[in-house]
């Protein structure tokens, strides 16, 4: 089975707690915050934001007020770039990476499968903005008030 790790999953909702609290003049976000209201181990978010921070998803704010903040607008966001900074290449097999992986690639059947599996996932997580993530967010929200109404 092929799986993300925590750390993208985790990682995703960090971004997407920041890219609800995004615009309009709104302050940065501390970590406990994004904790408390995604259920995320305030150490594990430490750990998380730095290879966000390193690849400018995110900008830090110093001072009172302080916290986190999208480093672009989330309509400029990936979620492969997300996935990216947190979970490094994203190759369903090493040789669809590094074709000097293997020796046997040029005799492989199933080299043009992986291959190819690969470049569909990654076209489709290219496609996938954070700002999509929101929508979607919003839609979940707004069908379970209805369901509670």
């Amino acid at each position: 089975m092929i799986r993300l790790s925590t750390k993208g999953r985790y990682g995703t909702r960090l971004m997407l707690n920041l890219a609800q609290h995004h615009g309009n003049g709104a302050r940065a976000i501390i970590l406990r915050d994004i904790s408390d209201e995604e259920g995320i181990s305030i150490r594990y978010l430490e750990q998380i934001i730095i290879p966000l921070k390193i690849n400018r998803l995110v900008k830090s704010i110093r001072g009172a007020g302080g916290g986190y903040i999208l480093g672009r607008d989330p309509s400029d966001i990936k979620l492969s770039e997300i996935l990216h900074a947190l979970e490094g290449n994203l190759f369903l097999v090493e040789c669809a990476d590094d074709p000097n992986y293997c020796e046997k690639i040029d005799t492989c059947p199933t080299f043009e499968i992986w291959k190819g599996a690969t470049e569909m996932l990654k076209a489709y997580f290219d496609r996938i903005t954070l700002k999509d993530i929101v929508a979607q967010a919003e839609k979940i929200k707004k069908k379970a008030r209805a369901k509670v109404r």
